[in-house]
């Protein structure tokens, strides 16, 4: 717990000057209050998850997720998505290592795959609205929608930290700040690759096949 001391000697005025004399950020602090974050956000899916699960049969006369889904384009969303975790983690590693232009480099491939999943996201939304399929046409599809769109939030969110992380990177170096706030974004980005991998196989896979 950090201490604060007032030093009156070698002032101009005689008016007291405070500092900290022991580090007022405590040790594994950041780390639960995200751990406490994440939790919340479960809450959140989970909430989605089974608004869907019961509205996902309402189609009111409309089209059906097998109508709709084209499942090779969902798959190659998922790699991209899935490939993105694994460069994140070889920046972990590079962290560790202390190598920062390396580090860098495998947030920048993150940063491109996570581009490229919200790309296709984005494609998908565009064409089941020009269809006629968007999220005021049913039940069914104010669910897909809010989601899977809720998800593409968070990916659009992650991707903006990452680059902050890498700007205070570039310029800092791999401080301990830095890394922590690294280790933070790690977190959270593989949480949302569980999420997608529960999206795909609830959503989807169950919605064409099931």
């Amino acid at each position: 717990m950090s201490q604060t001391q007032a030093q009156t000697h070698g002032t101009d005025n005689g008016k007291p000057q405070f500092y900290l004399t022991e580090d007022h950020h405590p040790e594994g602090s950041t780390m639960l209050g995200f751990w406490l974050y994440l939790m919340s956000d479960c809450l959140i899916f989970a909430v989605l998850f089974a608004t869907h699960g019961v509205l996902g049969r309402n189609y009111a006369a409309g089209p059906s997720p097998a109508d709709l889904f084209d499942l090779p384009i969902v798959a190659l969303n998922t790699a991209m998505l899935l490939f993105s975790s694994i460069t994140y983690g070889f920046a972990m590693l590079q962290m560790e290592r202390g190598a920062k232009i390396e580090t860098l480099f495998w947030l920048g491939v993150t940063g491109v795959f996570g581009a490229a999943f919200l790309s296709l996201e984005l494609y998908e939304f565009n064409h089941l609205i020009h269809e006629g399929a968007g999220p005021t046409r049913s039940a069914f599809l104010s669910s897909f929608f809010t989601l899977v769109g809720t998800h593409g939030l968070h990916v659009t969110f992650g991707i903006t930290w990452l680059i902050t992380l890498m700007v205070q990177v570039g310029r800092h170096g791999l401080i301990e700040a830095n890394k922590r706030r690294l280790m933070c974004l790690s977190m959270f980005w593989h949480f949302l690759d569980v999420v997608w991998i529960g999206v795909f196989s609830f959503v989807y896979l169950m919605g064409v096949l099931g």
